[in-house]
């Protein structure tokens, strides 16, 4: 069995990525929407983190969270929020039979990628990364258009224009 090694930092900003575990023609996140932000409301009163920005798209999210001080346990706040989601939506997903064997159900990926912010332009990309996804994947012309982030937020706050990458601007961008 492998070791899977993730550099916890107590109050450590995060950029992660959750996939469900079937990607095709799934948009179980965005139909279940309530669901999943009730997760996320259950589990952040019980273990509390900010959420600096975030996008849900069909089938997977990206968020950035800041952890508190003198807590780097992102791994437990996963594994609740994809627990509650899992328990509060109807089952009839496809189940492999090893999850069957392990008693599981077969929505989420068993994993997630987790990513250590380094510095604020790394925050940055990370930020623009996710609030630009839903044009990336097709779902709008414009990241204002996509109900499902935090990106209107960032507007409220002056901090994006609400043009902030429309389809015909978005030859400029860059997240390399």
């Amino acid at each position: 069995m492998r070791t899977y090694k993730r550099l916890q930092i107590e109050g450590g900003c995060y950029f992660f990525t959750v996939n469900l575990a079937n990607r095709q023609h799934n948009d179980l996140l965005v139909r279940e929407i309530e669901a999943l932000r009730d997760a996320f409301r259950q589990t952040r009163a019980d273990h509390p983190f900010e959420i600096d920005a975030i996008v849900v798209l069909p089938e997977h999210l990206h968020t950035i969270w800041q952890l508190p001080p003198h807590d780097s346990d992102f791994s437990t706040r996963w594994r609740l929020i994809k627990s509650r989601f899992s328990q509060a939506i109807k089952t009839g997903e496809h189940i492999s039979e090893s999850r069957l064997k392990k008693g599981e159900r077969g929505i989420w990926q068993r994993r997630f990628w987790e990513h250590l912010i380094r510095d604020d332009v790394d925050y940055a990309r990370h930020v623009d990364y996710i609030h630009y996804n839903p044009v990336k994947h097709g779902h709008c012309a414009r990241a204002a258009d996509w109900q499902h982030s935090s990106f209107q937020r960032w507007v409220d706050q002056g901090i994006y224009s609400i043009d902030w990458a429309a389809a015909d601007a978005t030859r400029e961008l860059s997240f390399e």
